[in-house]
């Protein structure tokens, strides 16, 4: 830790004559790697010397927004003050290479899509480049095998990981970037997969035949935590059934659904058709009985109460099916089109005849026909009324999704065990939670989950499920025998390893094996940053050191997702919580408070807005922002962007000032030096509590607060003093001066790194992000501060000097204009403060004769200038 100077004159030969901010993030970035200052090294350090962080892994696929610089310099605030506290902070970075974001942006950027089918070709140019932001047709783009895709994967994740690097750099983050990680890598790929094992071995992993949320456009599975509900054009539909009583009007917006019909409900208290329940109905155009039953579920006062069950329409029809055990007859495919084949209760020949007429049409095609249908069989009761209402996407689709019948991977989640729902939340309660309301969201989507962890997904770049399947006799999988890899096999892919007591002969050969192709869930990886950080896989000892990490932070709509799935597998295999904070940034919001994303096209891409305003600006707008506030950019006119730069302009042009006056310091002798530096002392106190509290919003508005006051005031006060004052009060002044210039330097180096980096250097060895976080002791034992207790003093003289420089103005004087005499009004509480700084208000009012005088309250009264 670097220590405040003690020599008589500050060391400043590299002091420039006009200090300027441009260049400073190249100049010190590369000082900063080149001298390792955030290089993390465990050896030798135990587990309360070090802080560490589970930061986020961006997703390395396209451009960081300015969400991200947001976010992410809030972290970089935390780990720079616990670096200053004299902490050993592990703060590493990862690349979040896996999943369908980068498989979407590959297909688009070269023209390509996978056909398995294909052999792999070494030479392979891809037949475009650069096609971002298309959404290529998949007929548009060339047929590519599984490994030539995933070689194009690997190599456009490398080029963006490259330019996210830059960015993070130009920001200031004080990243050991020796410690990064990718989640596609060899160590994260067996650590992933030996955490599956294991989850797998303890009954927590399982496989099952069940209804699958599905993307038709990705022609994969979709789990419960990244689903949304979009507003969209809809139109019930009233349909007529047959019933005992004759007619039965049912309301449905999914018409063309009719052919997978299995029942009809309505609610037990519904009094309408209570005298039906038990009995059958028969659907219209295809003529199939179904049974009428009862359900809580069903609503009465929608539309005529009564609902089709079809299989599967929504996730409401997914409850009905499992809960009242009804039969399955899907029909719509994985790629969102009408199966060919009937299903099988569509019997009769004018059944077949009508589900022809949907076979291999989109959903909206066979909406339309079916429409046709009821209307010809006069089963249809007037026109669509048109209506809005949520339907379920895929969080990155552009489809809705379908619900189709599929074999799955899950992980257990308390989505269908409540002793298991509770424990999470019981861990979730033992996190303290930054700020702490972001603890109910948690709980409230741990207590609405109403399925397990769906993990396997149908693609092709991500880590693939470490499993392969016995084949009996007639070459089908035997889901009971599921062949295991041992650790040591770690990291493979079934598709091209064979399982132990096998060799490749027998692969897809009746008696011999098949391997699994479905690939994990990208949160499946993710969800172990921790383990993948820390070292779990390779051994314990440094894992055993960072362990549970101080730290999460992360934003708050991947609470559901990433902060619930980690805080999962951490609970299986340590049964603890992986972090001892959790710290939630908020949203960006653009000048019509509407939040930035890429899907609404109003980001920002920060690396300009850096190169414009410089990163200390920059830094300065997030961390003016509390932890789970909105904050609001307008990249137009991004005003806290440039009160920021203003600030860190201030701060190298203050310190230079300071720095630049000649003479020793000496001890405090005057009480407006001590009563600046007990007020100082306060603020440390203050900024320290409040990054304690991981309010940094706080610390930095209480330090800037406190910054502007040093130098609009009090420096303006003793500055004539410091130059020309007799020796005791020229010693006095420049001690304290030096003094609180150093101390605020190191309270705003975590906010403005690269300007508070460049004015240490003036006058110390070392970095400042290396030196001591500021202590109020250290002032209060400094020679002659007898009582570190603020008065109020300061800003008393302060407001005389406002009113000197106000009487001034208005007499239409210069401030240099000579003042034969004043006189300042002052309550009587307040006269001694005054007093005391009467040769330094003189100095600085160039007043021959000032008079202090009682008064109500504070005011300069009349003063007559010296006669030019």
């Amino acid at each position: 830790m670097s220590a405040m100077p003690t020599s008589g004159t500050p060391a400043t030969p590299g002091m420039p004559e006009k200090p300027a901010l441009e260049g400073l993030e190249a100049k010190w970035g590369e000082h900063w790697e080149a001298a390792g200052t955030y290089r993390f090294d465990a050896a030798e350090l135990d587990r309360d010397a070090i802080y560490s962080i589970d930061t986020p892994p961006p997703t390395a696929s396209g451009s960081l927004h300015v969400g991200h610089v947001f976010s992410y310099t809030h972290t970089d605030l935390i780990a720079r003050f616990q670096r200053m506290r004299g902490k050993h902070v592990f703060y590493p970075m990862g690349w979040d290479d896996n999943g369908l974001p980068t498989e979407r942006r590959v297909q688009n950027y070269y023209g390509v899509r996978v056909d398995p089918t294909l052999a792999y070709d070494p030479d392979f140019t891809p037949p475009q480049q650069g096609g971002e932001g298309k959404s290529s047709k998949a007929a548009d783009q060339l047929p590519v095998s599984r490994k030539n895709f995933i070689e194009l994967c690997e190599r456009l994740t490398e080029e963006d990981e490259e330019r996210f690097e830059h960015l993070w750099r130009t920001l200031g983050l004080s990243i050991d970037w020796s410690q990064t990680y990718r989640t596609i890598s060899d160590d994260a790929r067996r650590t992933s997969q030996l955490a599956f094992l294991r989850n797998f071995e303890r009954g927590e992993a399982y496989q099952a035949d069940a209804p699958t949320l599905w993307d038709v456009t990705f022609r994969t599975a979709v789990a419960q935590a990244e689903l949304e509900d979009r507003e969209q054009p809809g139109a019930y539909h009233t349909i007529v059934f047959t019933s005992q009583d004759g007619d039965l009007r049912i309301d449905t917006t999914r018409p063309e659904l009719l052919p997978s019909c299995v029942a009809v409900v309505a609610h037990p208290d519904d009094t309408r058709y209570q005298h039906l329940f038990g009995t059958t109905v028969t659907t219209p155009v295809f003529g199939v009985e179904v049974p009428f039953v009862a359900h809580e579920l069903a609503q009465i006062d929608k539309g005529t109460g009564v609902a089709m069950i079809c299989t599967f329409g929504d996730v409401t029809d997914v409850t009905w099916w499992r809960e009242l055990q009804l039969p399955n007859r899907s029909v719509i495919g994985f790629d969102g089109r009408f199966a060919a084949e009937a299903p099988e209760a569509l019997s009769s020949d004018a059944a077949q005849a009508a589900y022809a007429e949907l076979a291999g049409k989109t959903v909206f095609s066979a909406k339309k026909a079916m429409v046709e249908l009821l209307q010809a069989a006069g089963r249809m009761i007037g026109e669509p009324k048109p209506i809005q209402h949520p339907v379920k996407f895929y969080e990155k689709g552009d489809k809705p999704l379908e619900i189709v019948s599929t074999r799955q991977w899950y992980i257990k989640n308390g989505g269908r065990d409540e002793a298991l729902r509770e424990r999470l939340v019981e861990l979730g309660r033992e996190i303290a939670w930054h700020p702490e309301h972001m603890r109910t969201r948690y709980e409230n989507w741990v207590h609405g989950l109403n399925g397990d962890w769906l993990i396997s997904r149908q693609r092709f770049f991500g880590v693939p499920i470490p499993v392969w399947y016995a084949l009996d006799d007639e070459g089908e999988r035997d889901f009971d025998r599921v062949l295991l890899p041992t650790p040591d096999q770690l990291p493979l892919d079934p598709t091209s390893d064979v399982p132990e007591g096998y060799d490749e002969s027998q692969r897809g050969v009746p008696g011999g094996f098949a391997g699994e192709i479905d690939i994990m869930d990208t949160w499946a990886t993710s969800s172990l940053t921790p383990q993948l950080a820390g070292g779990w896989a390779r051994g314990s000892e440094l894992w055993d050191k960072l362990t549970p990490f101080d730290l999460r932070p992360q934003g708050q709509d991947i609470i559901r997702t990433w902060l619930f799935s980690t805080l999962l597998r951490s609970m299986f295999e340590d049964g603890r919580a992986p972090w001892q904070h959790a710290a939630l940034s908020g949203w960006i919001l653009d000048p019509d408070r509407k939040k930035m994303s890429k899907s609404k096209g109003n980001v920002v891409t920060p690396l300009g807005m850096l190169e414009d305003h410089g990163s200390d600006g920059v830094r300065y707008w997030a961390a003016s922002s509390r932890l789970g506030v909105d904050a609001t950019l307008d990249p137009q006119n991004p005003k806290m962007i440039k009160i920021g730069r203003r600030l860190a302009m201030k701060v190298l042009n203050a310190a230079r000032f300071v720095l630049s006056m000649e003479g020793a310091p000496g001890e405090v002798t005057e009480r407006l030096d001590r009563e600046m530096l007990a007020e100082l002392a306060a603020v440390v106190r203050a900024s320290t509590r409040a990054f304690e509290g991981y309010d940094h919003a706080k610390a930095l508005e209480t330090t800037e607060a406190f910054f502007w006051t040093f130098c609009d005031d009090y420096l303006e006060l003793v500055k004539e003093r410091a130059y020309s004052g007799d020796a005791a009060g020229r010693a006095s002044a420049i001690a304290a001066l030096r003094t609180a210039i150093d101390v605020q330097l190191r309270l705003l180096a975590p906010f403005l790194p690269f300007a508070t980096e460049e004015v240490w250097s003036w006058s110390h060895d070392g970095s400042i992000h290396l030196a001591a976080w500021p202590d109020a002791d250290e002032l209060a034992a400094l020679p002659g501060m007898t009582d570190a207790s603020p008065t109020g003093m300061l800003s008393a003289v302060g407001q005389a000097l406002i009113g000197i420089r106000r009487a001034k103005t208005d007499a239409k004087a210069s401030q240099k204009t000579p003042v034969a005499s004043a006189v300042i009004a002052v309550p009587e509480a307040l006269r001694e403060h005054l007093e005391a700084a009467a040769v330094d208000l003189k100095a600085v009012g160039r007043i021959r004769d000032l008079s202090i005088v009682e008064g109500d309250q504070l005011a300069v009264g009349e003063i007559v200038l010296e006669e030019s």
